[in-house]
């Protein structure tokens, strides 16, 4: 296996790492390294490629990007984990539903480390405690090789998430990991996040999956 990179972009813009995503998935080679990114975004809704305008119900400053990865909206802010996967499927022999669960299997592991029961849904990708949502996935996958991918909410103002309905859900719930009794902070939980996540991923390699979506919603 080829040894992943992992960067960590501090806090940025959203449009300016989702455009450096495309880049470098439209430009690796069969060798490129899979990379991490690890980055907390300034306040905006993102909008993917099935969303529908009447999930944004009460407009803002907020900006709303219409982006490129399946699901519907969310919101990105600071205190909230995002770690991109930029992973070559094909090469791994991974088939997307297999990596879509290492990622939830990942979230649930770190927060039961911490005392926090959660588990995903077979209707809503992702991982709940309860009813509400702490962590969302959505990715793009480009001739076998996969894009964006999971936010954690850790410690952030939830706020934002009024003025939508998460992931095209009426009503959902949504929390973060400070108020389900966790102390650790943004820095400690992403520095435990990204050795599960690779984890997760490589241990599934060569279990192949039926077929291979350009995207995968929230």
């Amino acid at each position: 296996m080829i040894e992943p990179v992992f960067r960590e972009l501090g806090r940025q813009d959203y449009l300016d790492v989702w455009r450096a995503m495309q880049a470098f998935t439209r430009e690796r080679l069969p060798d490129t390294p899979d990379e991490f990114w690890l980055v907390e975004h300034h306040p905006v809704y993102t909008q993917g490629q099935a969303g529908k305008p009447e999930h944004l119900l009460h407009p803002s400053d907020i900006p709303v990007v219409n982006t490129d990865r399946g699901g519907q909206i969310t919101y990105h802010g600071p205190g909230q984990i995002v770690l991109y996967t930029m992973v070559d499927l094909k090469r791994a022999k991974l088939g997307i539903r297999l990596f879509v669960s290492a990622i939830e299997d990942a979230v649930i592991d770190l927060l039961a480390d911490y005392g926090v029961t959660a588990a995903n849904r077979p209707d809503a990708p992702g991982v709940y405690v309860d009813a509400d949502k702490v962590a969302a996935l959505g990715l793009r996958v480009r001739q076998g090789r996969t894009y964006h991918g999971l936010s954690l909410n850790v410690d952030m103002d939830l706020a934002p998430f009024d003025a939508i309905n998460p992931c095209g859900y009426a009503g959902l719930g949504v929390t973060q990991t400070r108020n389900l009794g966790i102390a650790a902070n943004w820095q400690t939980l992403a520095e435990a996040l990204y050795p599960r996540l690779t984890s997760h991923i490589y241990a599934r390699c060569t279990q192949i999956d039926a077929d291979m979506p350009k995207s995968v919603s929230q």
